[in-house]
């Protein structure tokens, strides 16, 4: 009855955090803070519906004096909601032009100052690669990516991708390291409290420096550290397991 319940409620709120968000964005369209304005918004709707709690630590490591990449784990479609709560001021990420199309939603992320790529391309990975480092240099906005690519709820990080890394070296742009708790198979919507999902804020890895042939070891840096640091955080506050007698 309690999944029953959230279904019928999550599409309502979700369509009026929606109306939200673009209100908030039209006020001041394409400013590359609106991202972390509306990611926030669909937090405050929707979080507490799943009994869901988040506390970020480390915003201490957070750059204020130049643009920078964030990478960081990407575990559901809970992350909107969860890793939007670490979501740095003037911070934007990278989706489809089609996504503009998507109701409300795609409006919102439109006015949010993300970057757009057209993925039917031929040269889409160039077309990226130049809109991002263009975002970085000229736009000063700082870029977010899911660095494994795609939607990974098992207990180990997959292969990250390199895009990410090659931005932040062509740019001299710092890597800021975003990582949240495993918490993608710990939520049930038969649950009233879900717990506090622990997220943290690595300190920035310095690319000043570094060339082409460093991709590679800073991507292998980045995902070691990320593990660890992920296999030490939690989701707190959860029942204790059912006895399997």
């Amino acid at each position: 009855m309690l999944s029953l319940f959230r279904f019928v409620v999550l599409i309502p709120l979700a369509i009026l955090a929606s109306l939200t968000a673009f209100i908030v964005c039209l006020v001041r369209p394409f400013d590359p803070t609106n991202s972390r304005r509306a990611a926030r918004i669909y937090g405050r709707f929707l979080l507490p519906l799943f009994g869901i709690k988040v506390e970020v630590k480390g915003w201490e490591n957070i750059p204020t004096d130049r643009e920078y990449v964030v990478v960081a784990n990407h575990q559901s479609n809970f992350d909107l909601l969860v890793m939007g709560r670490a979501v740095p001021f003037r911070t934007v990420s990278i989706g489809k032009t089609s996504l503009k199309w998507v109701p409300l939603f795609g409006q919102v992320y439109w006015l949010s100052g993300n970057v757009l790529i057209d993925r039917a391309r031929g040269d889409k990975a160039k077309a990226t690669m130049e809109q991002t480092q263009t975002a970085l240099q000229q736009g000063h906005k700082n870029i977010w990516v899911f660095v494994e690519g795609t939607r990974n709820p098992s207990d180990t990080l997959l292969p990250f991708k390199k895009g990410a890394f090659v931005t932040a070296v062509n740019c001299g742009a710092p890597v800021v390291r975003i990582c949240s708790a495993r918490y993608a198979r710990k939520i049930s919507w038969n649950r009233w409290k879900n717990g506090t999902i622990e997220i943290r804020i690595l300190p920035p890895i310095e690319t000043q420096g570094m060339g082409k042939g460093d991709v590679e070891t800073l991507m292998a840096q980045c995902q070691s550290s990320m593990e660890d640091a992920i296999s030490g955080l939690k989701v707190r506050h959860l029942p204790p397991p059912a006895c399997c007698g």
